[in-house]
């Protein structure tokens, strides 16, 4: 099947859940989460059709920049529908349902860089699949990061909003965060330890400001865990280095692709 119809539409179904959702907040009446939820996962199945035959080339695994983005974005919103079956994180899907509409348009329409496919052997395709759950999973709790800033910021000044007022407490929001990201710290040791494993050369030259990046946000992220552990950080300490090292994950992967695929062509 061709990717277009099944880019349409799920960037169609994801517009509507955000439009659904959007105004019963601004309602200030909370949507109907099973409602909410169909509509999601009809737009990611809808998003995995199209990503299918945009991802799988004659060449190999082709993983250029606009689909790596397009693929992050189907984790994350399948990781979100996921844990909001368990865990009060659906307000999460205001952000993410419009942004992985324009990751699937992108996908569909934006000319590609030079790329060579990928070797689908086993022990690359795990490092991928794990790098590709590490960057859903911190990107889940960059989001999340950001609502506890907004949540914090009109529970301070006495103005919540028909968002905020549907959100769960202030510390639970907080426990919320620090779970994503101990989810993401982990895929990420798993991610760096499967490269190391599988790839040729971690530090070769295409690769070495993708590593060096990606252990230096391994670090931000650690210290943020066990700064939390010990100091008891929470709030904006926690909120200001959750961003820096999600900052440096996506220059990792993100900005190197782009540089290397649209800037240097190689």
């Amino acid at each position: 099947m061709h990717p277009l119809l099944p880019s349409l539409a799920a960037a169609g179904l994801y517009a509507s859940a955000t439009l659904y959702q959007g105004v019963r907040l601004a309602r200030r009446s909370l949507p109907d989460k099973r409602l909410l939820l169909l509509l999601g996962i009809l737009a990611l199945i809808a998003h995995g059709i199209s990503l299918v035959p945009q991802l799988l080339g004659p060449n190999g695994l082709t993983l250029h920049f606009f689909n790596a983005s397009s693929l992050v974005a189907a984790s994350v919103i399948a990781l979100t529908l996921l844990a909001s079956c368990y865990m009060p994180v659906e307000n999460l899907l205001l952000l993410l349902l419009p942004l992985s509409a324009l990751t699937v348009l992108l996908a569909q329409f934006m000319p590609v860089g030079t790329l060579q496919g990928i070797d689908e052997e086993p022990g690359i395709l795990a490092h991928i699949l794990l790098s590709i759950l590490a960057y859903g999973m911190l990107t889940i709790a960059m989001f999340q990061s950001l609502l506890l800033l907004l949540q914090d910021h009109q529970l301070k000044h006495k103005h919540p909003s028909g968002l905020t007022r549907n959100f769960p407490p202030l510390q639970t929001m907080e426990s919320l965060l620090f779970s994503f990201l101990w989810a993401g710290w982990g895929l990420l040791s798993l991610s760096l330890i499967s490269g190391w494993l599988f790839l040729d050369d971690l530090f070769a030259q295409h690769l070495v400001h993708k590593t060096l990046l990606a252990c230096l946000a391994w670090l931000v992220f650690a210290a943020l865990l066990v700064g939390r552990h010990r100091l008891g950080w929470r709030g904006h300490t926690a909120i200001r280095w959750t961003l820096s090292g999600f900052c440096l994950l996506m220059l990792a992967y993100f900005g190197s692709k782009l540089v290397r695929e649209f800037i240097l062509h190689v």
